[in-house]
């Protein structure tokens, strides 16, 4: 493989996901850590580390160094991972200028699609239905209320250059778009950096589905079927399951077509995901491109048998995925649970801290500190089952109760096996 020597820019769980796929392939996996993180699991399961000092937030956001990082212990490639730099176009556009590989899709096109305005026309160019909204970005709120009108209520005021659930209002009326026009401009500012705002028709209560997509390195695309995320709270994921249970065949195989067309029409490279909301009338509508690997991809592996991380270090190396689109057959059903540090007696706000006792799901009771909690959604659990047709997958309550428990509090996290038969 032309990738001898990773740089992996991340840390915790995707980190060691990625250090597992170069093992697996030969590659030697080189971490980065803050000081915080010296002792971390990725650390000690890579080859090497490098130390990026004091800061633990901004350690892991500068570019220079991570670039400086890689050349100097003469690494071919760079993994972004998910979160941090993985979707940031100047990180890409640093480490390619410096001769090394990115695990990624172009600069440009993690530019066009993180432009949401730009993507939907990109989309509607190629074929690919979006919902009615704003020809670009809006000037002010009385521009919003006019296009709004036209196209009818609800609508959805969306940050440009928004993602992950931030930078999003509905509105149902006119009086809601003038109220909440400049909050989410405000919130676009402070998020991204960016005041710009469109406006798209909302479809009201949707599936919200994705597309695994990867594409070689000539913009040959596959998809790995879906995973339908519509189970969420304030816009962020809660459940992830694969394959979705609301599709029939036809309608998976149309999603499918139409999430390799927007990669081909985007220019894409390695492995993505697009997302649609799917309507009561059973249409589609592309929504946004995720341009790095997904959180969630743990339950596209379970159903496909694929190996993701492996597919982008080959497509990143010019190597073809091994694979083709008649190879990948979904098999059973997996889940994806998040397993949130929040507190549901005060509206489910974030509640971190350190946790003082652990006990894995289906393991027996064992006491074991943690170090403290820096991100709400501090677990994931996932699950599979081999045959669909069962109306439940087979998950005791037992299984999901207390998990971990936070110093400080009597509270404690539990969370419940949803049945498969429910209405949604």
């Amino acid at each position: 493989m032309l990738i001898r020597k990773l740089l992996i820019a991340n840390r915790g769980e995707i980190a060691v996901r990625i250090i597992r796929a170069c093992h697996e392939l030969g590659v030697t996996p080189v971490a980065v850590h803050t000081d915080a993180d010296r002792h971390a699991l990725h650390v000690h399961r890579a080859t090497e580390a490098v130390d990026l000092g004091p800061d633990t937030e901004s350690g892991y956001l500068d570019i220079a160094r991570l670039v400086e990082a890689a050349r100097t212990r003469g690494c071919d490639a760079v993994h972004p991972g998910y979160g941090f730099l993985s979707e940031n176009a100047d990180f890409a556009e640093a480490v390619t200028q410096a001769g090394l590989i990115w695990v990624g899709p172009p600069a440009e096109v993690i530019r066009r699609m993180g432009d949401k305005v730009a993507a939907r026309a990109t989309m509607q160019a190629a074929g690919v239905p979006v919902t009615p909204g704003s020809e670009g970005n809006l000037a002010d709120a009385a521009e919003a209320r006019a296009v709004a009108d036209a196209i009818g209520y609800p609508v959805m005021l969306k940050a440009t250059s928004g993602g992950g659930g931030r930078g999003i209002r509905l509105c149902e009326d006119p009086e809601a778009v003038e109220q909440q026009f400049e909050r989410v401009r405000s919130e676009a500012t402070r998020a991204f950096g960016n005041t710009e705002i469109f406006l798209e028709k909302a479809v009201v209560n949707p599936r919200h589905i994705e597309v695994q997509i990867l594409a070689d390195t000539e913009g040959r695309a596959v998809h790995l079927y879906e995973r339908d995320c519509s189970i969420q709270r304030r816009h962020q994921k809660l459940l992830e399951i694969a394959p979705s249970p609301a599709l029939t065949s036809d309608q998976r195989e149309h999603l499918g077509a139409l999430a390799v067309r927007a990669a081909e029409a985007a220019g894409y490279r390695n492995a993505g995901t697009v997302e649609f909301l799917l309507d009561h009338d059973g249409s589609f509508h592309f929504m946004e491109m995720n341009t790095r690997l997904q959180v969630e991809h743990p339950v596209t592996e379970m159903i496909t048998g694929v190996d993701l991380v492996q597919a982008q270090l080959r497509v990143a190396a010019g190597e073809p995925p091994g694979f083709t689109q008649a190879d990948i057959r979904p098999q059973g059903m997996a889940i994806e649970f998040r397993i949130n540090a929040e507190d549901p007696a005060n509206d489910f706000l974030p509640d971190m801290g350190r946790i003082t006792r652990f006990v894995p799901p289906g393991r027996a009771y064992r006491q074991r500190p943690v170090r403290w909690l820096r991100d709400p959604a501090e677990f994931r659990l996932h699950v599979r089952q081999a045959d669909r047709s069962r109306q439940r997958l087979g998950i005791p309550s037992a299984t999901l109760r207390t998990c971990a428990e936070r110093s400080g509090t009597a509270r404690r996290t539990q969370y419940r096996a949803l049945p498969s038969g429910h209405p949604e």
